[in-house]
């Protein structure tokens, strides 16, 4: 089933813009609950003003809001970007560690977030248990855990570790593209006559490719 979603997404990757590992770290917080192209649309402004964790940690938390009140939640997430960067400069002399024993010391940084700063501004391996991550490899029955931190540890279990950045990133556009959480667009799925929930959304090519996103940006 993996084989079949890398080649319908070879180009699949971590669709937060950045620079660096400072800008995913602070890009990744800012996008829960709210969606990537959203983030892509503030961080330009964020980082054009506040480009380090230096600048970050004193910023000015309502000036910081401003900036990003179109992504929701922005007064919580605005204390964690310039908490995580205070702390940054504090314990870590402004740069982001490359541990995720450290990672999870931030502000608002738990293992998912962790986990994507690793792989990708670290190439170090990690299973990120997003949100379509668990819809689409419960659906797939790949795991039947319901929590993340057992579903990192049950599809870690399946693939080897070189994998699971690649992985999680086809994982992530399927989800986002075809796997919906409404609707799945089953009928141009890929891995339809592998998958064990098929017909949850229409299976008739014509009906589900007009389910397809993409791209996704």
């Amino acid at each position: 089933m993996y084989a079949k979603l890398a080649a319908c997404y070879p180009d699949a990757h971590c669709e937060l813009d950045h620079e660096g590992p400072f800008q995913l770290l602070v890009a990744t917080v800012l996008s829960a609950q709210t969606t990537d192209r959203r983030v892509n649309g503030v961080t330009p402004v964020l980082f054009g003003r506040w480009p380090d964790p230096q600048s970050l940690a004193g910023a000015d938390s309502a000036e910081v809001e401003q900036v990003i009140r179109p992504l929701g939640f922005y007064h919580t997430k605005a204390t964690a970007v310039i908490g995580l960067s205070e702390e940054l400069v504090d314990r870590f002399d402004g740069v982001v560690p490359a541990r995720i024993e450290d990672l999870v010391t931030l502000r608002g940084v738990g293992r998912k977030t962790a986990n994507v700063v690793l792989g990708n501004a670290f190439g170090i391996p990690g299973i990120t248990p997003d949100t379509h991550v668990i819809r689409v490899t419960r659906r797939m029955g790949w795991t039947s855990a319901t929590t993340p931190d057992r579903i990192e540890v049950e599809i870690g279990e399946l693939f080897d570790p070189k994998d699971w950045v690649k992985l999680c990133h086809v994982v992530i556009w399927h989800g986002r593209r075809r796997c919906h959480a409404r609707r799945p667009a089953c009928g141009v799925c890929p891995v339809a006559a592998l998958c064990p929930s098929f017909g949850e959304g229409p299976t008739d090519p014509q009906e589900a490719a007009r389910l397809v996103r993409e791209p996704r940006r």
